[in-house]
């Protein structure tokens, strides 16, 4: 498998994006990042090729982060900024929907800009977070017109529902790409996403591939009672466990991988990420950045071939447990839902009153 892929013509991207949402002020549930140590990483992956990040307006300080990356490899002689893809969010706040229009969301956009030191935004991910509150479409009209005045390249959209995202390329809003959570623990997209998206060449970009960090070694054979969440992703995908395999049939899913990975030479993670890359219309997948430790683990997602009868294998264990309910972030948007309660939707608070 080739560890590149074209979004859109002529704008090629990784297909294992590093993610910076763990960069985020308060995302961490067990202490400070070593931020040096991730800017390690930054270098140590680009110079493998995972030349690609994935950030966004609401991850606080990880836009910041990256334009000093951006700033530091304008003086390198070793990477070039050139070289760098980078996917930021367009989040708006949920207490600010109803007084989103052009100059609001051009203000975004100039600060992401200014924050990521770059002249053009190579994708701009558009979330909203209540499809109630009107203005969706014409705030995507909004991010078309500033992809027209040459401050985006792509439009794209993320926990978009299947329905929402089509309202969007049937007004004529050219879509990039869809990000979404997508794992062998969570399979909504799967519904009808995947197909949409597939049938009209929108890249589907997964994130949560790997649960929060569960699909891993280091829980074979651990009880629910001694797992506690180390981060705020792993609180959520406690709930998308108990809701899908439970935890034995969780332990029983490792154990399967575990024998699968030692085939191939490789960890559960890679076998997880790529399991995913080889499902229909999976451009990408993102994975985290906290340490310089696993940099050479994502270079492994490439060095072996899935075999169809592991892959089949796989679908055959998960299908018998059942599917989250509803559509990709429909229980997160659900009130009153366990998903939705974990959920900060008003982030940048004085910044966008």
């Amino acid at each position: 498998m080739n560890n590149r892929i074209e979004l859109t013509p002529g704008y090629t991207i990784s297909r294992v994006l590093n993610g910076c949402w763990q960069l985020s002020l308060g995302h961490s549930l067990d202490g400070e990042l070593d931020l040096k140590d991730v800017k390690k990483a930054f270098y140590q992956l680009a110079e493998r090729g995972f030349t690609t990040f994935d950030c966004a307006d609401i991850y606080t300080g990880a836009e910041e982060f990256i334009g000093e990356f951006i700033r530091e490899l304008k003086d390198s002689s070793i990477l070039s900024a050139d070289d760098i893809q980078i996917h930021t969010k367009y989040v708006p706040d949920l207490e600010y929907l109803d007084k989103v229009d052009f100059d609001f969301t051009e203000s975004i956009i100039d600060r992401s800009l200014l924050r990521l030191n770059r002249d053009i935004l190579d994708v701009v991910q558009f979330h909203w977070w209540d499809y109630e509150v009107p203005g969706m479409i014409e705030t995507a009209g909004h991010l078309q017109k500033l992809k027209e005045k040459g401050k985006i390249r792509n439009v794209s959209v993320t926990n978009f529902d299947t329905d929402h995202l089509a309202m969007l390329v049937d007004a004529g809003i050219e879509i990039a790409s869809c990000q979404a959570q997508y794992s062998l623990l969570d399979r909504r997209p799967e519904k009808k996403l995947q197909k949409y998206c597939s049938d009209h060449g929108i890249g589907l970009i997964c994130y949560g591939t790997l649960a929060g960090g569960f699909l891993a070694e280091r829980y074979i054979g651990r009880s629910r009672e001694s797992v506690v969440p180390e981060t705020r992703s792993q609180v959520k995908y406690l709930q998308v466990l108990e809701d899908s395999l439970g935890w034995d049939g969780y332990q029983e899913l490792l154990k399967m991988m575990k024998d699968m990975a030692d085939r191939y030479g490789v960890g559960i993670s890679q076998l997880a990420t790529r399991y995913i890359l080889e499902q229909e219309g999976a451009a990408a997948a993102v994975i985290g950045v906290r340490n310089s430790r696993h940099v050479e683990d994502n270079t492994r997602i490439f060095t072996f071939d899935m075999k169809e009868e592991d892959i089949r294998s796989l679908r055959a264990f998960i299908e018998q447990y059942p599917l989250l309910p509803g559509e990709p972030f429909e229980l997160e948007r659900t009130v009153g839902s366990k998903y939705r309660n974990i959920m900060h939707m008003n982030i940048n608070g004085e910044e966008q009153s």
